[in-house]
């Protein structure tokens, strides 16, 4: 994460969950993991099973072990992880997978405000994240990010995740905006005292996330606009 120089330290920082929040990969995900286990460990299972949404690919991989009671040794793990990216860049290509309406032009007005810096905060692996963003040309887009290696649990990520943005541009965790889709998003934010917008773009319905109270809760990112004067109006 880069050192804000003290003439131009921003005022908000904006972390982007990035699976049903800005982008779609039907099923890709899903997909490359089971190729993986049917490569590395000759298992057939197409994971339906398995909880993907809104949680780290850690704990994602951890599940499909624990289901086909296997374990790795030996660097068994990062071949698997290899695997795992080696099938996602095959899979997640044109036309498969979509950007969500108002996610490109919402970055555009985030990166534009003067004072805003943007990152991620998500449960994909560092590799599995460039691939996703590389598909519709986002990779280059975030000033900083927090990944599925750097913590299993999602809380102690987003903790994480606040921390550094305090270390690297003095901004407290009040100054932290959170955006994503699911409980897990709401939750983590909250444990690490930031602001959180809830986005009913994937799994969860707009009703299913308004029981969470989250500080805002959208149907998806269309109204730009609304979104930056609300951001805005944080201080």
């Amino acid at each position: 994460m880069p050192t804000s120089p003290a003439s131009s330290a921003p005022r908000l920082a904006w972390l982007f969950d990035i699976d049903g929040t800005l982008l779609v990969t039907e099923g890709a995900s899903r997909q490359a993991f089971s190729h993986a286990l049917r490569e590395r460990h000759g298992r057939e299972d197409d994971l339906r099973d398995i909880r993907f949404d809104g949680r780290t690919e850690p704990l994602i991989l951890a599940d499909i072990l624990a289901k086909h009671r296997l374990q790795f040794s030996n660097g068994a793990e990062a071949e698997f992880w290899d695997a795992v990216f080696d099938h996602m860049r095959r899979l997640l290509k044109p036309p498969r997978g979509r950007l969500l309406e108002g996610a490109a032009a919402l970055l555009d007005q985030v990166q534009a405000e003067p004072g805003w810096v943007m990152g991620l905060l998500t449960g994909n692996m560092t590799q599995m994240a460039r691939i996703k963003l590389g598909r519709f040309g986002l990779e280059s887009r975030f000033a900083f990010g927090s990944f599925g290696e750097e913590a299993a649990d999602r809380l102690e990520l987003a903790r994480r995740a606040v921390l550094a943005v305090e270390r690297a541009y003095g901004l407290p965790p009040g100054r932290c905006l959170i955006i994503g889709d699911t409980e897990h998003d709401v939750a983590c934010a909250r444990a690490a005292g930031a602001h959180v917008v809830a986005v009913a773009t994937g799994t969860r319905t707009r009703s299913e996330l308004e029981s969470l109270e989250p500080d805002l809760v959208l149907d998806d990112l269309k109204d730009v606009d609304f979104l930056i004067r609300w951001a805005r109006a944080l201080g």
